[in-house]
């Protein structure tokens, strides 16, 4: 059903959604970057032992946001060099 949904949109449809999408994840991106700082900045070993939790979640984030950026870069350059050969 969901498959279905997909190829019945059309691609100006789709093309908008990715942009859309691709604002929301560099959102993120520059969000958990500033956090990250700012936790690393407050980092002081000893004084709170779970600090280092809030240093994980944000590279999480991070980590996970740049593989999407990263695999539609790459899935989006592969269809141009299919296009152009």
């Amino acid at each position: 059903m969901v498959d279905n949904a997909f190829h019945q949109m059309s691609k100006k449809t789709w093309y908008k959604w990715s942009f859309y999408i691709n604002i929301i994840l560099f959102f993120i991106i520059a969000l958990f970057i500033y956090l990250l700082v700012i936790d690393c900045l407050l980092f002081t070993p000893g004084s709170n032992p779970y600090s280092w939790l809030y240093i994980a979640r944000d590279l999480a984030f991070l980590s996970i946001a740049l593989a999407l950026v990263f695999f539609q870069f790459f899935r989006n350059m592969l269809k141009i060099m299919r296009r152009s050969l």
